[in-house]
């Protein structure tokens, strides 16, 4: 199985950025892992709020294939601590999905169509984190979750 993170827009925060490439080097051991960025829309200035979740909900949707099992990061979605969520993983590992694609929305959240394709809504916290930060904590909490089913010490 594959496993890709898929997120709209850049993350411009050095940290941020630095952290998540650091995190996506040692999922690399463990599981197939590819972060996809889709470009940041252009004139998001102008747009309304509803227009930005449509435009961003129209190239997600192009991102995914059929037989993914998607997963959207949201703030409704089901909360796990590290080791249900490594439980969790293990089960979708078990699954004949060839790719579990876990994507993070826009400033704005998720278009309706795009809700209406996600298979699962997981939440990482009842707080709010900025799209860049949340991108490098998914990726540490995959690669924590992998240690756990591995019986290695990280999580400890």
């Amino acid at each position: 199985m594959n496993m890709i993170l898929l997120v709209v827009g850049k993350t411009d925060a050095g940290c941020w950025n630095d952290a998540l490439v650091e995190y996506r080097e040692r999922l690399k051991h463990y599981v197939p892992f590819e972060v996809e960025e889709i470009p940041d829309l252009k004139n998001a200035k102008n747009l309304s709020e509803d227009e930005q979740r449509t435009q961003e909900g129209q190239m997600i949707l192009k991102r995914l294939s059929k037989g993914d099992y998607c997963v959207l990061l949201d703030s409704r979605g089901r909360e796990f601590d590290s080791v249900q969520f490594a439980s969790y993983l293990e089960k979708r590992f078990m699954s004949s999905v060839r790719r579990l694609v876990f994507v993070i929305g826009g400033a704005y959240g998720f278009s309706d169509g795009v809700y209406a394709v996600g298979d699962e809504r997981l939440s990482l916290s009842r707080m709010t984190f900025s799209h860049q930060m949340i991108r490098a904590v998914f990726a540490e909490q995959l690669y924590r979750a992998m240690t756990v089913i591995r019986g290695e010490k990280y999580h400890h």
